[in-house]
């Protein structure tokens, strides 16, 4: 290993802005089940498959139309 390395060509790294963050969120077990299911079809880890899909729903500016019923 060398004492001392040389930095001055370095460049910053292209897909920082990409990385993925960590969250915690309930999905109902119906969801998951769905996209578990398309996973093994396709092969894609089913995170993936949901991420994807979100990415989507934002890139085309998609919005859900809901309404809340009062019990």
């Amino acid at each position: 290993m060398k004492t001392e390395y040389d930095f001055s060509n370095a460049r910053k790294n292209p897909y920082t802005g990409k990385l993925k963050q960590q969250i915690t969120i309930n999905i109902d077990s119906n969801t998951i089940a769905y996209f578990k299911s398309m996973s093994e079809d396709s092969g894609i880890p089913y995170q993936t498959l949901i991420n994807l899909y979100l990415t989507d729903c934002a890139k085309n500016n998609k919005h859900i139309s809901i309404a809340w019923q009062n019990s």
